[in-house]
């Protein structure tokens, strides 16, 4: 009865709400609840509903519903918990959504007001223009947002000198669990005796409190218990020991800063500032032979007063290897250190910097600590600090079911205790047979230790249950504390009176009584909570389960372990501030349901548990797929490389399977062929598209939005079109002394469409002297596989890896105008191809070449140079296509559309287009379409000067600066021919 009581409750909630309410069976409502039954931490459990705030008077109707239904809301941000702080089975409150506004800005008084869901990065974005920032900086600070940042008291890499959220929290503004609001802040004197003496919730909330501090044995107490005094990272339980500091002025801000949302709902949050550091930068990284070794260097580290020491091991390191993204980012390595410390340096000038390194490096010689010390400095640390930043998605990279997890990686001792705590703590691994990663905070005390352990197998759970009851007794032993800044959650609640002492444990619970009497706040988090090895994302063995696939997931060990590979870090949660490309969904909607953790989650929890011989035949996982844009972005963005594009493909494929191909689906995927055939009328087809009302018809007939403008073909397509210019002209008469042979790829764009543009490539190529072959090849299967026909596009492959394996090489490459054909031969193809053709598809990968990289490789070995074309001045704003993002091309761009002397070349900070080939067609799509472009795109090419040029490799990037800003967008091979002396 009381099940059905709170349905229907629920159902006459929604009605009340301004913000969206999810809490049923409808499909959306399903995909909603599963994609927020996670965070970055092990557990997972569905949610009793979702709810959107839209404002107070949301959060005040949620706060009333959890106290008459008796259910717990759960206030969550960005969802980046490590600890399941914000997975339990109640009403998950999302703030992130409408609560991320800076509210106000005191640049004198330095603080800030601001909602709980503005994002770390995004606000000192905001402030600099001021000179002051945030301090605390996690290493999730693109997408971690304050009110997380709060209830986990967030520390990050520079918390020994830019100190922790605590102690930044100056006021916040809270519901408690009567629906009243309240401001927490600073109180003394008359002011604290005026709140004692309220006659209301907050009045009695102040006296208990008091009277809960003021007891001598209490005092005792939390003396005793908590750590000792010089260990700054002290998150565990709430912070009894701060609150009742005498020195301070008392202030529950305190207490809120680390209580994980179990005792009011955050609304408002005023934060002290710091000024901007010194703007030169240094990273002298300590190479180290061991472990222990490194952790010897970081006392002498500290000793000299860093912004920062931080510590990368070589099972970190090591993932760097290959990857597509951080690969580029191991220049400074030396050797195969062991371990590395990272210790940054800043000052007024670089000759400062260097002097402050340059000493502690002398010091660490002469105590013979370390082997390699280079000092990296400027704009390349940030690379550097990204492979520390991305420890925690890049081991998710390990093969198998053991893998890293999240258990002791936040406990802390006295930096003076590391060396000894860790030697202990690699004791109790060893004794358990155990591997681990070790990272992060060394100079704070705090190193993420994460053991390697198959949660799968019930003996996993139980090593994972002791390790840490272990740890705890460790932890005890040095004084420290069981959570430096990940928070206790339902991980490490359970062994809180371990640590603290069982009568500390007992004043927690009566804090919690106190604030939240009947559990309406995130209840059994801190205190009460489930045993830690219950409701984890893996209770089964999941390596009997065989998902037959299309595409080859061999490299990935199955498509069910790629998607297992998202380890919840939400890097796919940036936001077009902070930029990138992944996930432009999601930047554009800022819905959870958008994000690639969604979706790997989705494709995890169905393909684990579905019950259908089909497990891909659901409409949730259809519905967290609609949005996806198959940018590429995910592959090389996400530390994990969890490739969502090839998911979604192969998903579409087998939902094709049981639910039938839609008539738009086969339309699109079968593009080249009706271009195909409008090349033969041309000029009729022409006049069908650009009449308004006949296009208009087409349209609705089809799906696209009335809006969007239709492709045009051209009066000859491109093949032909060379072969007779290789009639009229051949390219052996002697005229012209050529270079080498190339092999122009007619992919199916430029071919029908973009006719013009591969005229423009063929008169460049000749021009500088190259013979441009045509091979025989059919279209590259690209629209194929966006619309997840992929067997289709899996015998396109075969065919091209046959017409070509034998022509292509490194002296006769195969060149491509559009980046998404021509890079489906090096992304997908060798995954694609039967697996008699696969070594053949890797081979004709290396030599397909975007036609961009093609030029600079010519630069690059003296033949093209500068003098070949204008010394005119011109300025140009480039935006990248997704795949070129994907494969760290667009630089390449720039460097040859630099090309002409005069040419000044800047890249526009833009993620995708929003086109994305259809989706930008598609009715339902078009407006999150503009919603992307309209991020930073379409602002900048609207700003530009009206004599800059736009350049933009991508045909469908193209079309949406045509359409959205009414500005015609260049090819560079356009712009370099008409660049060019002849």
């Amino acid at each position: 009865m009381k099940a059905a009581a709170i349905q229907t409750g629920l159902s006459q909630l929604e009605k009340t709400l301004a913000g969206s309410f999810y809490y049923d069976e409808r499909a959306e409502h399903q995909t909603v609840l599963r994609a927020y039954s996670t965070d970055a931490s092990v557990y997972q459990e569905r949610p009793l509903a979702v709810a959107i705030p839209m404002d107070i008077a949301d959060l005040k109707a949620l706060i009333a519903f959890a106290s008459n239904h008796g259910v717990t809301l759960i206030p969550r941000t960005a969802g980046t918990s490590l600890a399941g702080q914000v997975v339990g089975h109640g009403i998950v409150v999302d703030v992130s959504r409408h609560f991320n506004r800076v509210l106000e800005v005191n640049k004198e008084e330095r603080w800030v007001r601001v909602q709980p869901g503005v994002v770390r990065d995004d606000l000192n974005a905001y402030l600099r223009p001021y000179g002051l920032m945030f301090g605390p900086e996690t290493s999730t600070a693109s997408r971690a947002m304050v009110g997380g940042m709060i209830g986990n008291n967030s520390c990050g890499l520079h918390s020994i000198v830019w100190g922790d959220t605590r102690s930044h929290l100056l006021s916040a503004n809270v519901l408690l669990d009567d629906g009243s609001e309240v401001v927490f802040e600073a109180l003394e004197g008359q002011a604290l005796f005026s709140k004692l003496t309220l006659d209301n919730r907050e009045g009695q909330i102040y006296r208990w409190i008091a009277d809960l501090l003021s007891a001598p044995a209490n005092q005792q107490a939390i003396k005793t218990g908590y750590p000792k005094p010089s260990l700054t990272r002290r998150n565990t339980g709430y912070a009894l020991d701060i609150l009742s500091d005498p020195s301070q002025p008392f202030n529950f801000c305190k207490l809120l800063a680390g209580s994980e949302g179990t005792l009011g709902i955050l609304t408002e949050a005023k934060l002290n500032l710091l000024p901007l550091p010194p703007k030169e930068i240094g990273l002298l990284c300590i190479h180290c032979h061991t472990l222990i070794e490194s952790l010897h260097a970081n006392l002498i580290a500290l000793q000299h007063h860093p912004e920062a020491s931080e510590l990368v091991d070589k099972y970190i390191m090591d993932f760097t290897k290959g990857h597509p993204t951080y690969q580029y980012n191991r220049f400074f390595i030396e050797g195969d250190p062991e371990a590395m410390l990272m210790v940054e340096f800043r000052g007024d000038t670089l000759a400062e910097v260097e002097r402050k390194a340059g000493a502690l490096k002398a010091d660490l010689t002469a105590k013979g600590l370390g082997y390699a010390y280079p000092l990296i400095t400027g704009a390349q640390t940030n690379l550097v600090w990204d492979v520390r930043k991305a420890g925690l998605g890049l081991i998710r990279n390990l093969p198998g079911d053991t893998q890293p997890v999240n258990l002791i990686e936040d406990c802390a001792v006295s930096p003076e205790d590391l060396p000894a705590y860790i030697t202990d703590l690699q004791g109790i691994l060893d004794n358990h047979g155990l591997k681990a990663s070790y990272y992060a905070h060394a100079g704070a005390g705090e190193l993420h230790v994460e053991p390697l352990i198959n949660l799968k197998t019930a003996d996993g759970r139980k090593t994972f249950r002791a390790v840490l009851a272990e740890t705890a007794r460790l932890v005890k032993k040095y004084n420290g504390s069981l959570s430096g800044e990940h928070g206790d959650g339902r991980l490490r609640g359970e062994f809180i009176g371990n640590v603290l002492g069982n009568r500390v444990y007992a004043l927690l619970k009566q804090v919690k009584e106190i604030f939240d009497p009947h559990g309406i706040f995130n209840a059994n988090k801190i205190v009460d909570t489930p045993p830690m090895d219950k409701f984890l994302r893996y209770e089964r063995d999941t390596s009997t389960i065989k998902v037959d696939t299309t595409f080859d997931f061999s490299r990935q060990e199955s498509i069910l372990r790629l998607a297992e590979k998202c380890s919840g870090s939400g890097d796919c949660r940036k936001t077009h501030i902070t930029g990138g490309t992944m996930c432009p969904s999601y930047m554009a909607t800022r819905e959870e349901k958008d994000t690639t953790r969604a979706r790997a989650n989705m494709l995890r929890q169905f393909l684990t548990n579905s019950p259908k011989a089909n497990r891909f035949d659901h409409p949730e996982i259809k519905e967290v797929m609609d949005l996806c844009l198959s940018c590429k972005g995910c592959k090389t963005e996400c530390p994990s490389g969890v490739d969502v594009a090839k998911m979604k493909a192969e998903f579409l494929q087998h939902y094709h399977d049981a639910n039938g191909t839609p008539f738009r689906t086969w339309l699109i995927a079968n593009f080249t062929k009706s271009q195909q055939m409008a090349s033969f009328f041309p000029r009729l087809y022409n006049a069908v598209v650009k009449n308004k009302a006949l296009a208009a018809l087409v349209k609705w007939v089809i799906g696209f939005a009335q809006d969007r403008s239709l492709p045009e073909v051209g009066n000859i397509t491109l093949r032909k079109w060379i072969e007779r210019q290789q009639t009229i002209h051949p390219s052996d008469n002697g005229h012209i002394k050529r270079k080498k042979p190339v092999y122009l790829f007619c992919d199916e764009f430029t071919e029908y469409n973009d006719v013009g543009i591969g005229q423009t490539a063929y008169r460049l190529l000749t021009t500088l002297g190259y013979e441009v072959r045509l091979a025989k090849h059919i279209e590259s299967g690209r629209t194929y596989l966006s619309k997840g026909l992929v067997r289709k596009a899996k015998d396109i492959a075969n065919r091209n890896v046959q017409y070509l394996k034998d022509l292509i090489s490194a002296e006769a490459p195969l060149i491509g105008i559009e980046p998404s054909a021509i890079l489906t031969f090096r992304d997908e193809y060798p995954e694609l191809v039967d697996k008699q053709w696969v070594e053949s598809a890797y081979r004709l990968a290396k030599h397909a070449l975007l036609i961009d990289e093609f030029i600079l490789r010519e630069m690059e070995d003296g033949n093209i140079d500068s003098t070949q074309f204008t010394d005119e001045v011109r300025k140009i704003k480039l935006h990248g296509h997704c795949y070129q993002k994907a494969f760290h091309l667009v630089d390449t761009t720039a460097k040859i559309l630099s090309l002409p002397g005069g040419y000044e070349v800047e890249t526009i900070p833009s993620g995708c287009c929003g086109m994305a080939g259809s989706f930008g067609y598609e009715k339902e799509h078009y407006q999150v379409s503009m919603k992307v472009a309209e991020l930073v795109l379409l602002p900048a090419v609207r700003s530009m000067h009206a004599e800059a040029l736009v350049a933009a490799p991508g045909t469908s990037c193209r079309h949406q600066i045509k359409d959205g800003a009414g500005r015609k967008a260049y090819h560079p091979v356009e712009i370099l021919w008409e660049a060019l002396k002849r």
